[in-house]
């Protein structure tokens, strides 16, 4: 990715974010445009653009964004259920590309989404 990405930017402190979670790998940060009561972005630090686009090399950081969700589900005890998407292209409803994780929860979440 030549340019900086929101998320880049939001990982470099050139915008603030609500930041719930960081660690050496990833910044989770609380969406501005939530779609249900708790909507957490889960980024990973190191540009990836999207889900598509990584290797196997990327396992390991995949890994850790999910298990990282699942650690924040459990901190924000969200034991009644939650979601997780990763979007993928335009029709998939990527807006920023740069690979991140929606922790969604807090209401019932309708079936088939989208």
């Amino acid at each position: 990715m030549a340019e900086k990405t929101l998320f880049s930017k939001i990982i470099d402190r050139e915008i603030p974010a609500r930041i719930e979670h960081e660690d050496d790998r990833c910044i989770a940060i609380h969406d501005i445009d939530p779609k249900a009561p708790v909507h957490l972005l889960v980024i990973p630090k190191k540009p990836l653009a999207r889900i598509g686009e990584a290797t196997p090399e990327d396992g390991a950081l995949l890994g850790h964004l999910l298990l990282t969700a699942g650690e924040l589900a459990r901190k924000l005890k969200l034991e009644r259920g939650f979601r997780l998407v990763i979007n993928h292209g335009r029709e998939g409803g990527e807006s920023v590309p740069h690979l991140h994780v929606h922790l969604l929860a807090g209401r019932q979440l309708g079936w088939p989404p989208g």
